[in-house]
């Protein structure tokens, strides 16, 4: 028997009350927003927002959400930024983590940014303890700076 490999799904209106009820462990809810925020978000700027369940076999294990090609900042809109893609949101199911699936979601997100013709993926994350800046930092990404509400940046060189 082949193993199931993970994949992306979009959501419907089949699938959204399973997306909702995700959860991540009660320790990490401090660095990712819940998925029906990301939703409600991703409705508002639907131009922007690319939310997908992670899914393997027919369980939901994780979220994410990338945007593509955005201005660095499009809620203040700051002039001469260069346009940016990236992750927005990345959840994966408490009891989930450690088996490949948020480094497959990544992976997938920057596939896409690459078939879209990007060569830069970019992230943020709050720091602090069990948070996800070693996970990013892992998958290859340099921390950049701060941004103005107080998280990391950090980008990935998708040419190599």
């Amino acid at each position: 028997m082949t193993p199931v490999r993970p994949r992306l799904e979009k959501v419907t209106p089949d699938n959204v009350l399973t997306a909702c009820r995700l959860e991540v462990a009660p320790e990490q809810r401090v660095f990712v927003a819940p998925v029906a925020q990301s939703l409600a978000e991703a409705h508002v700027h639907p131009g922007i927002a690319w939310p997908r369940l992670i899914c393997d076999g027919e369980r939901v294990v994780g979220f994410v959400m990338a945007f593509f090609d955005v201005p660095f900042d499009f809620d203040s809109e700051v002039p001469d930024a260069p346009p940016r893609s990236g992750l927005w949101r990345l959840a994966v199911a408490s009891g989930e983590q450690g088996r490949g699936y948020g480094r497959f979601a990544v992976g997938a997100v920057n596939e896409e940014i690459r078939r879209r013709g990007g060569t830069l993926s970019t992230v943020t994350w709050k720091s602090g303890e069990g948070g996800p800046e070693e996970f990013y930092l892992r998958l290859g990404y340099r921390k950049r700076g701060l941004t103005d509400d107080g998280e990391y940046l950090g980008d990935l060189d998708l040419t190599g």
